[in-house]
């Protein structure tokens, strides 16, 4: 549909909608979505030596470190070539985005900036199909069984990293760590924040962004 090649980069806390507006983006304009946490979850699914690892920083409430980050996402990035994409959990601090804008034009930042006591009720409520990346929020988006996927029947699990008190170290140390990023990408005139609640009244406005600059 699109045939002008864009690369952004999505920013907002754990629980901020950042999964379902990047799945939106991918439907609507075919880009790829690159996560990390995505990328890592699958490797501790596979459990790769870099998934145990990363599963004992995660599990404690911990990110997982920059240098196992930074190389599992440009290797990601180099495989994707000339296609438009969206980051997600990358760059996560200005020493990332410097080694990132040597290696890639980023043409956007889309800033979801959701307040965090929304964040914490959401995600107590957030169930997953661990093998596929499906979600599911209780009283919002609920499976059609009861603690069943959709697709497969198998079981749901929550996150440990979605139990509320590991939330909020989290977001703590998310808003210590991504400010500096958002900074840099600002002084760069490269950052557009989203301001809402829920996923539905911030993604027709993304959207709107989006035409605008992949038409442009």
């Amino acid at each position: 549909m699109y045939s002008k090649i864009f690369r952004a980069v999505i920013i907002g806390a754990p629980g901020s909608g950042k999964g379902t507006i990047s799945e939106r983006i991918v439907k609507t304009f075919g880009f790829l979505h690159i996560s990390s946490g995505d990328i890592l979850r699958q490797n501790i699914i596979n459990n790769t030596d870099l998934g145990k690892k990363a599963q004992q920083f995660i599990n404690s409430g911990q990110l997982v470190p920059d240098e196992i980050v930074t190389k599992t996402m440009l290797a990601r990035i180099r495989e994707v070539g000339n296609k438009s994409y969206i980051l997600d959990g990358f760059p996560r601090n200005s020493a990332q985005a410097d080694i990132l804008s040597a290696r890639e034009q980023i043409d956007a930042v889309i800033n979801l900036n959701i307040p965090h006591d929304v964040i914490i009720c959401r995600v107590k409520n957030r169930w997953i199909h661990a093998p596929s990346g499906r979600v599911y929020n209780i009283g919002f988006d609920d499976p059609k069984v009861p603690g069943k996927d959709d697709v497969t029947g198998e079981p749901l699990t929550q996150r440990e990293d979605d139990k509320p008190e590991v939330v909020a170290k989290r977001l703590q140390l998310y808003d210590e760590l991504m400010s500096p990023v958002l900074a840099w990408y600002a002084e760069r005139g490269l950052v557009t924040s989203f301001k809402g609640r829920e996923t539905k009244e911030i993604w027709p406005r993304v959207e709107r962004f989006l035409k605008d600059k992949v038409q442009g």
